[in-house]
């Protein structure tokens, strides 16, 4: 089984990117996969406290803090600094512009989705968004993901067109589509170039931690730096 999963994107040669698989370890704080990516990134990576929301926040070569702070996206233009999330569910959503000269990765769960995470992601990059790349990583598949009418009704106020990644499962209860609502928003937005999507963290237990499975704290990284 492959510790590591490399975005299948059209990303410039100075980007570098990555996830983190089952097999590698969990990435929390005091997991052993944490100690294990030092070999294999520039610098100690930038980690946000995620909240499910939609801050973003900018790392420099200083780092800005140690502290991780409250967030759940970060983009930078430093060469050599990490960007990193930690995902079980959520999903991991990488960006990058084609010149190669900015680079951002997300935490998204459907609260940070609803939230606009994604947008609040892309402008922080400040490049025209059609000139931006995208990556979905692993995150929980349709139909193993099942929600409320009040997630479906938060969605549908903010964008009706939403209704296409919810399929009824019972009454009362919707299949949630995370990656439909990933394309929706960031095309929505300008950007064209988007790939992944097509992995489901619940259904491959072999390969993904997963919180609604397992309930488990066990973390996987998402990480992005230019070179």
């Amino acid at each position: 089984m492959a510790e590591l999963i490399a975005p299948d994107w059209l990303a410039p040669a100075g980007v570098r990117a990555f996830v983190t698989t089952r097999a590698f370890g969990d990435m929390r704080r005091d997991g052993v996969g944490r100690a294990r990516l030092s070999s294999l990134v520039p610098a100690a990576p930038f980690w946000l406290h995620q909240v499910h929301g939609c801050a973003v926040v900018q790392p420099d070569l200083a780092g800005e803090s140690r502290l991780e702070p409250d967030a759940d996206a970060a983009t930078t233009t430093h060469r050599g600094v990490v960007c990193a999330v930690l995902v079980a569910d959520c999903m991991p959503v990488l960006l990058a512009s084609r010149a190669g000269d900015v680079v951002g990765v997300a935490h998204a769960g459907w609260r940070g989705f609803a939230a606009g995470v994604i947008e609040a992601a892309l402008a922080s990059m400040r490049t025209d968004p059609a000139q931006v790349l995208a990556w979905l990583g692993p995150a929980i598949g349709p139909l193993a993901y099942e929600v409320g009418d009040e997630v479906r009704a938060a969605f549908l106020a903010a964008d009706p067109a939403a209704k296409v990644a919810f399929v009824p499962s019972r009454p009362g209860h919707w299949r949630l589509d995370l990656y439909a609502i990933a394309r929706q928003r960031l095309r929505a937005r300008g950007v064209t170039q988007v790939s992944g999507g097509d992995f489901c963290t619940h259904a491959e237990v072999d390969r993904f931690f997963s919180w609604r499975r397992e309930r488990t704290l066990a973390r996987m990284a998402a990480v992005i730096w230019l070179t």
